[in-house]
């Protein structure tokens, strides 16, 4: 029976029995305390618990889950998924133990032919809280089982609630014996994986308080409406009904399994860690995909990190079955096809979803190669060392310059048989975001307890009028110097000036906060920055250029008109962009960040590739006729649930609040929720000239872009240019490209023949140098000085020649002179030399030190440099002594 199927049968089951089908939430649980959805009731809490009336008597539902407390576990055990499926009924004062005993026995036991499940009733045992009488009795008269295969638990096992003073109750669980092959004969109370859970049945009847612990705590009495809410393993029943031994050989994840030995040329059943690492592959791309689908993306935080965590753990285990490539396009296609039967967002959304995943991949294989080349030398290391610890430097390295994440060194450490040392690593990370902290310059706010704002948020919202005027006259709410409320601020003093009114942009949304003053009778204040502090709430920090302001003093607000006007060009030409660069790349290239101020923006998209000198000149060509065709720009005001309805966009990382801004540039083309400030009509936007196309992480790319009066200046600086060399070149513009190519071509063909004539020149030095040999000691030694010299590898070269004429008694080689106004010295010796006791790395030492300098290198050959031409006779003279001693 297929996996699609179980989870069909079962909706449909409960459907025809009065149940509203109720669709899966998301992965991403709403509860911002939680990350994930991590059970099947946990949408239906707020009904069970009584906090929110039901909108429905009885439920069923098929729920996405995600749990990552046991990632460890995966692949080692039969039941441990990261990803699962929870088929859930649930009853909200409709019906209580005998009709939830009733329909799960009918479901389990009728035969496949009839809709059901079809298990053998001798295979089926329960288990149930140790008092609760009635549920032994309703499993003996309904499902005839006998009393040998019902057993009584305590609470740490049958009895549920939800850690704190509420509803509570006890549990029934329905387990398959797989039989006496898989373990010791006793029922589900042996603990043993030969009984394998598949439905567990709650029976939510009591109120709970003083609740001490998870089994103690006082019932106080019944609860007036007793709810129901079970659940089925839906993995669990797969791998029971498809005869597999565990959930990773399931239909929904097998094929994943199977791609990956192919790839890796393994044998699945061969070799029990090479089990481990496919069933942990299967498992964590499965995972992956269903979080990807549901809006998660890799990062270093939170989700983001969980996923990062799976998709980085998968490309590890295919590494350790020895594939050192990439292998997501094979395993998450495989993936797709087996979970889009039941999912058919995952088919919808696979470009964006591959899109990320391949990005993510790719990044990840460049930061193992260069991280694990380190790793593995610091545990041969240590265990040369005979210690069976890792360095936290080590480890702290590897996080802070290539981007190796702590826990996947703690588990290359862990099967080396090494431990790392955690505090050590802990302490240099802990410093070095105290560096951080340390080091960054906040110029957003200079007030770290924002209780300072209380008082004046209580006044009211500050109201932004700068939408459709320039100035505006206000009151002074309220005055902040170094972090505390003041009631004046005078000439020179820097300070943060609250009012109830504002025509001064505050920077969000990726626009870069207003410049003008706020002036009134006897001050004058320069605006430095423009803030939200917190929500509601303009703060305007100021610089009191002159005389003194006072809390309750009448003030004006004034926008500087031009810095305006070049923010609102810049910011609707982000919009443009946008528009233009979903209508070349599709609907993936999202706008995932952005940045703008007069006469410049940035713009951050979802994309994991370069885009082609072709591509962008695309862009920039839609952009700017649609500044050309004088769009009109409209914005309004309406309730967030419309505004999604028209298809206004809402770009990831922003909030919005119910009613919300919507801004279009020619109706429907480009529809955004924005807050900031606009112009009336495309063309005002002047030009688009894209100038920096650039990555900022695996699976996002920036766009530059300068706009407006900026952009033509730009582009007059490089036409300046252009008329400079078609003078010079006395070449057409058209032609310029041919010309230069040409001389740069000439230029190398020259650089070549300089290059050939030198090496000549040297190899016409090497006789004469020859005849220069002198005895010192035992050795026959050259010695000389050269004077100015190309470059060093050029003098290598000589030494290198001289030393091999000069046959196989023991020779050394000593060449100096002057590269680029520094001194440079070669020293060679050959086999015979070194056999003598001469090293030249010892003597290059010793020749640089009276250079001024240093250097090294290996025994035959080294280098060394200094900073005194004029000391290279004295230098040489340092390395024939050092032979003579």
């Amino acid at each position: 029976m297929k996996t699609a199927d179980i989870r069909q049968r079962w909706l449909d089951f409960f459907g025809e029995r009065g149940h509203t089908v109720v669709p899966s939430a998301s992965l991403v649980s709403e509860d911002p305390t939680v990350m994930f959805t991590i059970a099947g009731m946990v949408p239906f809490i707020p009904y069970l618990t009584g906090l929110i009336p039901a909108p429905y008597p009885r439920a069923t539902s098929v729920q996405k889950c995600i749990r990552t407390n046991d990632i460890e576990e995966v692949g080692k055990t039969p039941r441990h998924g990261t990803f699962f499926q929870m088929n859930g009924n649930f009853s909200f004062g409709d019906y209580f133990k005998k009709e939830a005993i009733g329909f799960a026995w009918e479901l389990l036991t009728t035969p496949e032919a009839d809709g059901g499940y079809g298990f053998d009733d001798k295979d089926l045992w329960v288990t149930v809280y140790k008092d609760d009488d009635e549920a032994i009795s309703l499993w003996k008269t309904i499902a005839g089982l006998p009393d040998e295969r019902i057993q009584r638990l305590d609470k740490d096992t049958n009895y549920w609630s939800t850690g704190h003073p509420g509803p509570a109750g006890p549990c029934s669980e329905i387990f398959f014996d797989r039989g006496p092959s898989y373990g010791i004969d006793g029922g589900p109370a042996t603990d043993d994986d030969r009984y394998v859970e598949i439905w567990n049945l709650v029976f939510m009847q009591y109120a709970i308080e003083n609740v001490r612990s998870k089994t103690e705590f006082d019932i106080v009495g019944e609860l007036p409406s007793k709810n129901i809410d079970t659940g089925m393993g839906l993995e669990r029943v797969a791998f029971l009904k498809q005869g597999v031994e565990n959930m990773y050989e399931i239909d929904q994840v097998r094929p994943v399994l199977d791609r990956a030995a192919e790839l890796s040329g393994r044998r699945y059943g061969a070799d029990h860690e090479d089990d481990v690492r496919m069933r942990v592959i299967a498992d964590h791309v499965r995972s992956s995909l269903m979080l990807m689908s549901d809006g998660v993306t890799p990062s270093n935080e939170g989700r983001g990190y969980i996923l990062r965590r799976l998709l980085r753990r998968s490309v590890r285990a295919m590494r350790l079955l020895g594939v050192d490539g990439a292998t997501f396009p094979e395993l998450f296609t495989a993936s797709r096809d087996a979970m889009s039967p039941s999912y058919p967002e995952v088919e919808r959304d696979f470009a964006r979803i591959s899109q990320a995943a391949y990005g993510e991949e790719e990044t990840f294989l460049r930061t193992l190669a260069a991280g694990t080349t380190i790793l593995d030398l610091a545990v041969d290391n240590s265990k040369k060392a005979g210690n069976d610890v890792l360095a936290g430097d080590t480890a702290f390295l590897l996080h802070d310059t290539y981007g190796f994440p702590i826990d996947l060194t703690l588990e290359i450490a862990d099967e080396a048989g090494l431990r790392v040392d955690r505090s050590a690593f802990d302490t240099l990370m802990a410093e070095q975001k105290q560096r951080a902290k340390a080091d960054a310059k906040n110029k957003k706010s200079h007030v770290a307890d924002l209780s300072v704002y209380s008082t004046f948020r209580a006044l009211g919202e500050t109201h932004f009028t700068g939408y459709t005027e320039l100035t505006t006259e206000s009151r002074v709410l309220g005055i902040i110097v170094d972090g505390a409320p003041v009631t004046f601020a005078s000439e020179g003093q820097k300070a943060e000036v609250i009012l109830a009114e504002t025509a001064l942009y505050a920077e969000s949304g990726g626009q870069d906060a207003d410049k003008g003053q706020i002036v009134g009778d006897g001050f004058e204040l320069t605006v430095l920055d423009v803030q939200r502090p917190v929500k509601g709430l303009i703060s305007h920090t100021v610089s009191v250029a002159s005389g003194v302001v006072s809390v309750d003093a009448t003030a004006t607000t004034i926008v500087d008109g031009d810095y305006r006007r070049g923010a609102r060009q810049a910011h609707s030409g982000t919009h443009v962009i946008h528009a233009a660069l979903r209508q070349i790349l599709g609907p993936n290239a999202h706008q995932s960040g952005s940045y703008n101020k007069a006469g410049y923006l940035r713009l951050d998209f979802s994309w994991n590739q370069s885009l082609s000198r072709e591509t962008l000149t695309e862009i920039e060509e839609i952009s700017n006729n649609a500044i050309r065709d004088n769009l009109e720009v409209v914005t309004r005001e309406m309730p967030l649930d419309e505004a999604k309805e028209l298809g206004a966009m809402a770009l990831f990382g922003e909030k919005y609040g119910d009613v919300v801004r919507v801004v279009d540039i020619g109706g429907p083309w480009s529809r955004e929720l924005c807050a900031g400030t606009h112009v009336a009509t495309s063309s005002e936007i002047g030009m688009i000239n894209l100038v920096n196309e650039s990555s900022v992480g695996s699976t996002n790319r920036r766009v530059e872009s300068l706009v407006g009066l900026e952009a033509f200046e730009d582009l007059a600086a490089e036409r300046a240019i252009v008329r400079e060399l078609t003078s010079s070149l006395k070449t057409p513009r058209e032609q310029l490209p041919a010309r230069i190519a040409d001389l740069v071509a000439g230029l190398k063909q020259a650089e070549k023949k300089i290059k050939e004539y030198e090496a000549r020149a040297l190899a016409e030095r090497v006789p004469s140098l020859v005849d220069k040999a002198n005895r010192v000691g035992g050795y026959r030694v050259v010695a000389e000085s050269l004077g100015e010299a190309a470059s060093a590898d050029d003098l290598r070269s000589l030494v290198m020649s001289v030393r091999d004429r000069l046959g196989s008694e023991p020779a050394v080689v000593a060449l100096a002179g002057a590269v680029s106004g520094r001194p440079v010295i070669i020293v060679a010796t050959n086999a015979a030399a070194r056999d003598a006791g001469a090293r030249a790395g010892q003597l290059v030492r010793t020749a640089a030190s009276v250079l001024g300098g240093g250097g090294g290198g290996k025994d035959d050959l080294a280098q060394g440099g200094g900073q005194e031409v004029s000391a290279i006779p004295s230098a040489l003279s340092a390395v024939i002594d050092g032979l003579k001693g």
